[in-house]
C-alpha cells in the first residue's frame, strides 16, 4: 500500500489527466529588471504540489519529478520551487496537498525571510486562489486543496510589506506568486537581481496583483517544457506544477 503522501499526490495527478495546459510564460522588463512571468488560469489548469515520492524520498529536481510522472503516463508541463524547506526538504511552514495538511501552519517568530512578519500563505480552494497573511489564514481557515506558506508577504490588500525599502541594495534573484482575480495566478522569477520593494511593486503595479507572496531567493528555479527550459541550480523542497498527459 502506498504511504499517505504518495496516495494524495497520485489522486491529484489523476484529476489532471486529459486536460490541455494553457500556461503562458513570457519575459517582462520592469524598471530595467528582467522578469520571467508565468500566468496560470485555474479555469484551464490545475496547480499541484509535489514534495516526496511513494517511498518518502524528496523529488529535489524537476528532472526526477518528470521521470516519476512519466512512469504514470504524465509529464511535467510547468513547475517552480514553491516555498522554503528544512535540510530534510520538509516544508518550513504550511503545506497542503489534495486538501490534506502535510505540514502545519507556522506562526512562530524567528530569523530570516520566512519569519519577516507578516509572512503569508498562497492557497487554492474550490472557489479560486488567494494570498493571506499567516495570521489571517489561521483565523479564516479557508478550505484549501493546495497551500504553501512562505515569507515575507510581498503585497497584502494592495499594500507593500512595511519592512521593504526603496533603493535597498539587498538585491537577489527571487521568485514569488501573486493572485489577480482568484482565477488568474502569476508566478514571477527575476532574471536580474531585485530588492523586495522592486519585486513587490512589480506584482502590484505591473501585474495588477493586490496580494502576492515571496517564495524564495537564490534557489529560484523554473521548468517550462514549451520554452525547453528546466533550471538545475540546487536541490528543491516543495514544487508547484502543472502536469499534462505524456506525449508519445
Amino acid at each position: 500500500m502506498l504511504p499517505q503522501l504518495a496516495r494524495l499526490v497520485v489522486a491529484s495527478i489523476a484529476i489532471a489527466i486529459g486536460t490541455a495546459s494553457a500556461v503562458e510564460t513570457h519575459e517582462i522588463t520592469f524598471e530595467g529588471k528582467r522578469m520571467t512571468v508565468s500566468e496560470v488560469d485555474l479555469r484551464k489548469d490545475q496547480l499541484q504540489l509535489f514534495l516526496r515520492d511513494e517511498k518518502g524520498e524528496p523529488f529535489k529536481r524537476f528532472a526526477r519529478l518528470d521521470g516519476w510522472l512519466r512512469q504514470r503516463d504524465l509529464q511535467l508541463r510547468w513547475a517552480m520551487n514553491a516555498g522554503m524547506y528544512h535540510r530534510d526538504y520538509g516544508a518550513v511552514g504550511l503545506y497542503v496537498a489534495d486538501a490534506k495538511v502535510i505540514f502545519p501552519l507556522n506562526l512562530a517568530n524567528g530569523e530570516g525571510n520566512f519569519f519577516l512578519k507578516p509572512n503569508g500563505v498562497f492557497f487554492i480552494t474550490k472557489q479560486g486562489a488567494g494570498v493571506l497573511s499567516a495570521e489571517s489564514y489561521a483565523a479564516l481557515k479557508p478550505a484549501a486543496v493546495v497551500a504553501t506558506q512562505s515569507g515575507p508577504a510581498l503585497v497584502l490588500d494592495g499594500r507593500l510589506h512595511p519592512a521593504f525599502r526603496a533603493g535597498s541594495q539587498n538585491r537577489l534573484h527571487r521568485n514569488g506568486v501573486g493572485v489577480r482575480d482568484g482565477q488568474r495566478v502569476f508566478f514571477a522569477l527575476s532574471e536580474d537581481p531585485v530588492n523586495f520593494d522592486e519585486f513587490a511593486r512589480f506584482f502590484r503595479d505591473r501585474l495588477g496583483c493586490r496580494n502576492a507572496l515571496f517564495l524564495d531567493g537564490t534557489v529560484s528555479s523554473l521548468h517550462d517544457s514549451q520554452l525547453k527550459r528546466s533550471d538545475e541550480k540546487i536541490d528543491l523542497g516543495p514544487i508547484i506544477a502543472v502536469t499534462e498527459p505524456k506525449k508519445p
